[in-house]
């Protein structure tokens, strides 16, 4: 018996995470929203942050990375993760704070986590928008591909929503309406990531 437990937990260990997060709702989009979220999925320059200043990215990059080394020990992988996320986040007019926090909530920093829904890696991005707007090498256990899906989609809603953090975040975790899920992010972001002024409408 205990054998069999033993090899069961050795064959979980290799399996992608299981995680409790919600997932983003299907819903058919216009023909010319789906080619611009496809046109924005499919830029492939290579990630190179700007930053407002040398000084800035250094200040930046050092904090965060402090701030993730529990997470993410290896230094080469969190350095290049924090770059592809400031990198995506401002591509898609968002604060890299708050990319952070909704990480944190959706996977806990899981490369690998699936949700019950079948949301997938760091983002928790569904498999449907691969579909929708991606193509069949799109790969979401892939570290770029996953936050540039992730940030393209919350950037569509918060769009959808008139700029309201508070209902896209709900729209993003299929729960909105609902107050648990933004007050999560709300309080990874401020709690944990904060860095410059933060908004997210009164709630």
């Amino acid at each position: 018996m205990r054998l069999i437990l033993g090899l069961a937990l050795s064959l979980a260990a290799l399996l992608p995470t299981a995680v409790l997060a919600g997932a983003q709702q299907y819903e058919p989009l216009a023909a010319s929203v789906q080619t611009g979220l496809h046109a924005a999925i499919a830029d492939r320059a290579a990630p190179d942050p700007q930053f407002p200043s040398i000084q800035e990215k250094v200040n930046w990059l050092t904090e965060m990375s402090a701030r993730l080394t529990r997470r993410m020990p290896d230094r080469q992988a969190r350095l290049e993760f924090l770059n592809t996320v400031y990198y995506e986040a401002k591509r898609a007019g968002l604060d890299p704070q708050m990319v952070l926090g909704l990480i944190q909530v959706e996977s806990g920093f899981k490369k690998y986590s699936v949700s019950s829904a079948g949301a997938r890696g760091y983002m928790q991005v569904m498999p449907f928008w691969i579909k929708l707007i991606g193509n069949k090498d799109s790969n979401l256990f892939h570290m770029r591909t996953n936050l540039r899906f992730g940030c393209v989609i919350l950037r569509h809603y918060l769009d959808i929503e008139n700029g309201d953090t508070y209902r896209a975040l709900g729209r993003y975790n299929g729960s909105l309406g609902k107050p648990e899920y933004p007050r999560m992010v709300q309080g990874a972001w401020e709690k944990q990531w904060g860095w410059g002024p933060r908004v997210i409408g009164p709630r």
